[in-house]
């Protein structure tokens, strides 16, 4: 039985990932069937101790959707305590044997989430056990929205403002008093108008600009870093870290290109100054371009587009870049000249890499239906999707666990 994992994250009041909702499914019929709730919520379960809490949480919480089985035989046990949150489903038909349930998961230390609640008498005795109240913004009117927030937010109960799509909405439940959100308003950002990008991130985009040109000039690019005292710092530890296992050790950046040779040179530059690029941004909103780069890279062979693996890898780094910047991708990709392609699918555009993207995307989103469709169109192989993504993920943590670069002085 294959197994399918998505993730997606929610962040707290400061834009920081406190945990994931993970969305799993599993089916012997098919990849993306319908099933049971009862089985979609064993499933979870299962995955988030097979596939390994650290890989795919990061040390932060899964949200665990709960059915009423789940609960009253108190599957839950068997997983830490600290490392998850309990979301007791809308669809339950709460009786005396459920609120026993819960009350035993809450006196065992467990946090408890009321998922797409609404105010009804019968959901009472649990709001008194809830650590968090999830609310769905797109069904619950706004004026209930603030109402809820106005009745039970409180250092006792958070309050989370599910299928967040802008800032506007992130803002304005923000202000009403929720704490958490979730959605995808971090890669979603507020439309500003037309502003020039201060000097220092500019720099940054005419390195990924240099970088990625089709014949790249290696001692220009290697000027570029060098005058950037930043971009030089993070590009020496990234050479260290465990994802680029290089042999020799880096002493200046003219070295450090001559190793890495062009194709390692083109993601090396690029990934380092997305990064920096990052700096005043949520961890989250930096490693998910960096998990879609290497996504989309590794599917470059079974979509049949092994000469266009570069730029699936750029697509996918530069997926985020909007949300890096505040800008609209439109005008972001007025500072800089990348393949006509991969403009054509950044912009939502239909073209072989963007049907690559759509399976990312779709993934990502735990869409399942729409991810066999995405693959099918391609020819990928849907059994071999999650693997890919694992490897995308822990490639992603290794190229942010770089050690210490000591006396490594960049020249």
């Amino acid at each position: 039985m294959d197994k399918y994992i998505a993730r997606q994250p929610i962040f707290d009041s400061e834009r920081v990932v406190y945990g994931y909702e993970l969305l799993f499914r599993s089916s012997a019929e098919n990849f993306f069937p319908g099933v049971q709730s009862d089985v979609a919520a064993a499933s979870t379960a299962d995955n988030l101790l097979l596939f390994g809490m650290e890989r795919l949480l990061d040390g932060r919480r899964a949200f665990l959707n709960c059915t009423r089985e789940f609960l009253v035989r108190d599957y839950a046990l068997l997983l830490p305590k600290d490392r998850v949150v309990l979301e007791v489903l809308e669809s339950i038909q709460l009786d005396d044997e459920v609120v026993r349930a819960c009350q035993r998961f809450k006196a065992a230390g467990y946090l408890l989430a009321l998922d797409d609640y609404v105010d009804a008498p019968e959901w009472r005795p649990l709001l008194a056990l809830a650590d968090i109240v999830k609310v769905d913004i797109l069904s619950t009117p706004a004026e209930k929205q603030r109402q809820l927030a106005r009745n039970l937010a409180s250092p006792r109960v958070r309050l989370l403002a599910e299928k967040v799509e802008t800032y506007d909405d992130f803002e304005r439940t923000l202000d009403w008093g929720y704490f958490y959100f979730q959605g995808y308003f971090f890669s979603r950002p507020q439309m500003l108008s037309r502003r020039a990008l201060p000097v220092f991130k500019l720099n940054y985009l005419r390195i990924l600009q240099a970088a990625n040109q089709p014949h790249v000039d290696f001692s220009d690019v290697a000027e570029m870093i060098k005058a950037e005292t930043s971009l030089s710092y993070r590009l020496l530890r990234y050479l260290n870290s465990p994802a680029f296992s290089l042999i020799a050790e880096v002493h200046s950046i003219p070295h450090a290109l001559s190793l890495l040779g062009e194709r390692g040179m083109r993601r090396w530059a690029s990934l380092v100054a997305l990064a920096c690029l990052g700096d005043d941004k949520p961890a989250e909103l930096v490693t998910l371009p960096l998990v879609r780069a290497r996504f989309c890279e590794l599917l470059a062979v079974p979509a049949g587009l092994f000469e266009s693996a570069n730029d699936l890898f750029l697509l996918g780094l530069l997926s985020a870049i909007d949300g890096l910047l505040d800008m609209p991708m439109a005008d972001v990709l007025k500072e800089i000249a990348i393949g006509g392609g991969i403009r054509e699918a950044l912009l939502g555009d239909s073209n072989v890499l963007r049907e690559v993207f759509d399976v990312v995307l779709s993934y990502e989103a735990g869409a399942w239906e729409a991810m066999g469709a995405a693959a099918k169109r391609r020819r990928i192989p849907e059994e071999i999707v999650p693997g890919l993504f694992l490897q995308a993920v822990e490639w992603a943590r290794a190229v942010f666990s770089g050690r210490d670069v000591g006396q490594t002085q960049a020249t």
